[in-house]
């Protein structure tokens, strides 16, 4: 069984760790450095990217991450995970820093504020079944990608239609939307057999 951390600083933890326990996985929160030590991936959950990203270097988990991305650990990031691990982030704080994972330029809370949090189907490429019930809450979107990164899905419909809101960069996932709020587990196994394929 694969251990997936998931990174427990801020945000929405407990939803991806049921969510990872139903794919298969041993979920276990990851706040101090020598934790990721035991993990084969992790998940950054949404929540606010500005705060998760003052508290990883409070932490101490910035290097220790970089390390494990660098070295092939898969990621999974969720909304403010995305943005976390876009290599270039619009609208967002001067001090804001992120993982550099994957080549892409995100624009923060691009759909707008909470008041303006949707649904909408999401086809994923890779993961079979009905398009995904996506749920965006003042959710990124990604403007730009560079080579090597695999769009996984858009909006099909509303004034989004077309924006890009999945991609695959190796082992590293992200999305704007928030699968662990639904109850579909299927975004969740995709990534722990990303996981085990890498192990």
């Amino acid at each position: 069984m694969p251990v997936i951390g998931v990174l427990a600083l801020q945000g929405d933890v407990r939803e991806h760790a049921a969510a990872l326990a139903a794919a298969g996985a041993d979920a276990r929160p990851i706040r101090r450095p020598h934790e990721l030590d035991a993990v084969d991936g992790l998940v950054i959950p949404g929540g606010e990217s500005t705060t998760i990203s003052k508290l990883v270097d409070i932490f101490e988990l910035r290097e220790p991450i970089d390390k494990r991305i660098a070295a092939g650990m898969p990621v999974y990031g969720s909304c403010a995970g995305m943005i976390m691990l876009a290599t270039e982030v619009l609208d967002g704080r001067p001090d804001q820093r992120g993982f550099d994972g994957i080549t892409m330029t995100v624009r923060r809370n691009a759909f707008g504020r909470q008041v303006d949090s949707f649904e909408a189907p999401v086809e994923v490429s890779g993961v079979e079944g009905e398009p995904f019930h996506a749920v965006f809450i003042r959710a990124p979107w990604v403007e730009r990608v560079g080579d090597g990164v695999e769009v996984l899905g858009r909006v099909t419909e509303g004034p989004a239609a077309g924006r890009i809101v999945a991609v695959r960069q190796g082992n590293l996932l992200a999305t704007s939307f928030h699968p662990e709020l639904t109850g579909d587990r299927r975004l969740h196994r995709y990534f722990v057999d990303l996981v085990r394929a890498a192990g």
